[in-house]
């Protein structure tokens, strides 16, 4: 299988485009247009099936998943810092103030346009291979560096909104690594937008720009005012870290007297195309706010345990409405995989829940009603984050962009086991969330086209 566009797909589909519950569409017809949207979708049972398919095996454009394979929507990666991908897996041993020590440098080196292609074009063939096909990104403060990874998705064939990243506050950061002035980082900012919106080979609206205040510690009011005001303007996404730590969290109350959620909202950068980091330690009216504003919220579970002192309580924000998805948070994160998140999302709920303490009675150690199971975090990694970012991604449903994974659960090298006479269409998923590597992903589209795939 390569290009899809044009074609009728046979087989069995999973998705969740609903929290907490799971569609298995088996033997369905999945019919995709030339722009890589899909056209209709029909269901087993449907009259209309067996004419369908026999017109489009007539008509040559019928394409059959072959036994053991089954497709998934494509991630959406709400949360990744790009430039530190050479990063991954090291520093976690440290609180988050000290790692930043440790970060800056690295990415003050993405003013060499050679290293940021070098790592760049490993980061975004990785992450496709991993299946995600929707990825947020922040970028550095550098001009040329995040026009590479703005060509470097287009090149791909990645979904993706790119940032460059904005942070002037002297007090916060280093000398090396800052923009030079507020109004530099502000024109740097309207410039990638302008780059990003021209681009010639970005006609179909692959890549979106995205206004990017690293925190509230790394910008000055100024800073903040201002990039509030380019929102507005252009009506771009917006990406930021929101009460992350407790050092994070008690730097914005100390300087603003306010929470990050209420700061961040007076100078303009929360709206319904927001995006906040982590939000681990927001409080019932920060939740209440964000779900007016309509902002989402990136859960990281992965990187919360090494760097955010907390569990994010993320079933008493989806009970508040809040719009929730899955970042990795690369590389606070040490796995460039959404599988890897589904999974620690699932556990640091049940962790959540039952507690940690064994000191407590079992009565108290935990917070109740905090978990979730698989449906929810399939859910949250594909069809939620699309809806966060207000893209038609993350369900097979007329009119979505068809960006998926196929899985074939008996590749040679893959971790999936099943059986027959055991494992129920739900098992399937289930063991595909839990169980599948990189291996096992064997075709990766977006908008139709083939862009990954061990196979």
């Amino acid at each position: 299988m390569t290009d899809l566009r044009g074609k009728t797909l046979a087989g069995t589909f999973f998705h969740a485009p609903v929290l907490g519950t799971l569609e298995v569409l088996e033997d369905a017809l999945v019919e995709i247009d030339k722009a890589g949207r899909i056209a209709t979708v029909i269901r087993s049972g449907d009259p209309r099936h067996e004419g369908a398919r026999i017109a489009a095996s007539m008509a040559g454009t019928l394409v059959t998943l072959p036994a053991g394979c089954y497709v998934i929507p494509g991630f959406v990666d709400l949360h990744i810092h790009a430039p530190q991908y050479p990063q991954l897996g090291k520093a976690l041993h440290v609180p988050l103030e000290i790692w930043l020590r440790h970060t800056f440098p690295l990415e003050a080196r993405y003013a060499d346009a050679a290293f940021a292609r070098k790592a760049y074009e490993m980061l975004v063939a990785d992450l496709l291979a991993n299946g995600t096909t929707t990825a947020l990104y922040f970028a550095t403060i550098h001009q040329e560096a995040t026009r590479l990874l703005v060509d470097i998705c287009l090149e791909k064939g990645q979904r993706a909104l790119v940032g460059k990243v904005a942070m002037d506050n002297p007090q916060e950061c280093p000398d090396f690594y800052r923009d030079a002035s507020t109004e530099a980082g502000l024109q740097g900012t309207r410039s990638l937008i302008e780059y990003v919106r021209t681009h010639p080979a970005n006609e179909g609206g692959l890549v979106h720009p995205v206004v990017t205040p690293r925190f509230v510690p790394s910008c000055t009011d100024a800073m903040l005012e201002g990039l509030g005001v380019i929102a507005r303007e252009c009506g771009c996404h917006v990406q930021t870290h929101c009460s992350e730590s407790d050092w994070e969290h008690g730097y914005v109350l100390a300087r603003h007297g306010v929470t990050d959620a209420e700061c961040l909202d007076g100078f303009g950068l929360l709206t319904r195309q927001s995006i906040l980091a982590h939000a681990n330690l927001i409080n019932a009216d920060d939740m209440a706010r964000i779900v007016t504003r309509g902002s989402g919220v990136a859960h990281c579970p992965l990187s919360n345990a090494y760097f955010s002192n907390a569990a994010f309580p993320l079933r008493a924000a989806l009970a508040k409405g809040v719009r929730v998805g899955l970042g990795t948070d690369i590389s606070g994160g040490p796995s460039a995989s959404m599988l890897d998140a589904c999974r620690m999302a699932v556990v640091t709920s049940r962790m959540l829940e039952s507690g940690v303490d064994p000191a407590l009675p079992p009565e108290t150690r935990g917070r109740p009603s905090s978990r979730i199971d698989i449906r929810d975090a399939f859910h949250l990694a594909t069809a939620a984050g699309g809806d966060a970012l207000e893209l038609p991604v993350g369900r097979f449903a007329p009119g979505c962009h068809f960006d998926a994974v196929l899985v074939d659960t008996t590749a040679p090298n893959g971790t999936i086991r099943l059986f027959e006479e055991l494992d129920e269409p739900e098992d399937i998923l289930a063991k595909i969330v839990y169980t599948a590597s990189r291996a096992n992903l064997a075709e990766i589209w977006v908008a139709g086209r083939r862009v990954a795939g061990a196979g």
